[in-house]
């Protein structure tokens, strides 16, 4: 965390990479931590901004081809993104943001566009869009509870020697590719050290607190202490039925 002890939360150029829900992502990790009485500095970046290298945890969700094509081009330009992972800052991406920090995605008309080479992926196109509710069974350290969110994307993403897979796909596409560790079915998401990508529209860290928590841990330095909504754990268990009985 930052050194005057309060929580720096960066969501880069939501009104290019916002869409289906993922700009409450943020919303989500300030409450969360609010609620275990840590101090919060939210931070909406307009596109073009300059990324402060000084965040705790940044931000990035999905958005449609030209725009993810522009908010690449302008991160790496800018280069505050990378200064911050290079400084031991979390990122959390989704969809076009996950695809971003990659070494490449399809672009407009499908051209390949160099990413961000912040997290050892790279995307091409599925052979048919996926769209839908996508539930995961998480493999990484630290979630237990099933992932359970919306996708809507036509990019299929290979995980590179130096990336992990966050779950494997139960019901859905995930990442459209298997992971060596799967025996054949297609992973979900990816993450090395603190720098994850997946695929969970819904926005995903309100649909799985396991997963918001263990972010704010990565920043805060160990667990916190449980906190439990009501609200959110009847949307989860909502979700998880409606998606098992259609699967």
């Amino acid at each position: 965390m930052a050194a005057e002890s309060r929580l720096r939360l960066v969501s880069i150029y939501p009104m290019l990479l916002g869409t289906y829900g993922d700009g409450g992502n943020l919303q989500v990790l300030a409450m969360r931590a609010r609620a275990r009485g840590l101090q919060v500095e939210a931070i909406e970046l307009d596109a073009g901004e300059p990324v402060p290298d000084g965040g705790d945890l940044y931000l990035l969700g999905g958005g449609e081809d030209d725009a993810q094509v522009a908010a690449a081009r302008a991160l790496r330009a800018d280069g505050g993104l990378a200064r911050a992972v290079t400084r031991g800052a979390a990122v959390f991406s989704v969809c076009a943001g996950y695809q971003v920090l990659g070494t490449v995605f399809p672009g407009s008309d499908g051209v390949p566009e160099p990413g961000l080479e912040l997290l050892d992926v790279s995307t091409d196109r599925l052979p048919k869009r996926a769209v839908g509710e996508l539930l995961a069974v998480p493999i990484a350290e630290g979630l237990r509870q099933p992932l359970t969110g919306y996708e809507n994307h036509a990019g299929a993403t290979h995980l590179g020697p130096e990336a992990a897979a966050l779950a494997h796909v139960e019901v859905g596409v995930g990442n459209g590719t298997s992971a060596s560790t799967s025996g054949g079915v297609f992973s979900e998401g990816a993450f090395s050290g603190h720098v994850l990508g997946t695929y969970l529209h819904g926005p995903g860290l309100a649909r799985n607190p396991e997963l918001a928590d263990l972010l704010l841990s990565w920043v805060t330095g160990g667990p916190l202490d449980p906190w439990v909504n009501g609200d959110i754990e009847a949307l989860r268990a909502e979700r998880l039925a409606a998606v098992r009985r259609r699967a």
